[in-house]
């Protein structure tokens, strides 16, 4: 027969283990994502056809001037794209669209659009 000692420490483990496979790894929210400049390139066909273009002027909701955002530092896209996300900045295109994205698809498009002049 199994003291009880044991049977708590098994108990005890077995909790701890749990808790974290719930929880997830507890390093990965401190973990920032690297940007890819290359992955990038698959997923900024969505951002060219608005911010791709010089002086563009998108009708909707109203007359609205698209910013360019080549040369933008990626800390300002990443933030930017974090707040449509969430829902702290709204525009309706741009609302849908990073809803849409991960952080991993944040980081690439912040990385690859600073790196343009």
């Amino acid at each position: 027969m199994k003291s009880r000692t044991s049977m708590k420490c098994k108990l005890y483990v077995l909790s701890v283990v749990a808790s974290c496979s719930i929880s997830g790894p507890l390093w990965a929210a401190d973990t920032p994502v690297a940007g890819n400049v290359q992955n990038a390139r698959d997923k900024i066909s969505m951002c060219i056809g608005c911010h791709g273009i010089p002086g563009y002027k998108a009708s909707f909701p109203e007359l609205y001037h698209v910013p360019m955002i080549a040369g933008q530092n990626a800390k300002y896209i990443e933030a930017a794209l974090n707040e449509y996300k969430k829902g702290t900045r709204s525009h309706p295109t741009m609302d849908a669209i990073a809803g849409s994205l991960s952080d991993q698809d944040i980081a690439d498009l912040a990385a690859y659009y600073s790196q343009l002049k």
